[in-house]
């Protein structure tokens, strides 16, 4: 069983990650923008914002796409290419390679801290105290300061694990 990484070398490839979803999203965003774009404010040179229901449908298709994603690549013991460079992998808690399954639920767990943060957020700004949302957003990270073998929230969850490779 391989060694469980460290907490500074997790975040360190999250960062890493986070730069290339957001290239992959970009991407997608600009492939889906003709679909959700109010039709007719090119030739009006104005910015047009979508309706809400283009808007939901964007993000849905988004984060399906992520999900999609990610079950690939952390799924029968493969690796996203920030996991490759930090020499991590994903595992089950017992050492083996992670079932889809279980990427899947690591991937919607992971939204556990994004989605307290904009409820918080929600909640908070008419009283001006939006910022306090803050923590909220970052909740499965933290969870790794007060865990006692410093898992991330979304590992618990999931019942997964990142080690050394």
């Amino acid at each position: 069983m391989s060694a469980t990484a460290g907490l500074g070398r997790r975040l360190l490839s999250l960062l890493y990650e986070a730069l290339l979803l957001v290239a992959l999203l970009f991407i997608a965003g600009f492939a889906l923008a003709p679909f959700v774009s109010p039709s007719g404010s090119a030739a009006a040179h104005t910015l047009g914002i979508p309706s809400l229901p283009a808007r939901i449908a964007a993000f849905g298709a988004l984060t399906l796409l992520g999900a999609l994603f990610y079950g690939w690549c952390w799924s029968d013991g493969r690796r996203t290419l920030p996991m490759k460079t930090w020499h991590l992998a994903l595992a089950t808690r017992d050492g083996g390679p992670v079932p889809r399954r279980a990427a899947l639920l690591r991937y919607l767990a992971w939204w556990i801290g994004p989605s307290l943060g904009l409820v918080g957020y929600a909640l908070l700004r008419p009283h001006g105290l939006g910022a306090v949302a803050v923590p909220l957003l970052l909740a499965n990270y933290l969870a790794a300061l007060v865990d006692p073998e410093q898992q991330f929230l979304h590992d618990r969850v999931a019942g997964t694990r990142v080690v050394t490779s």
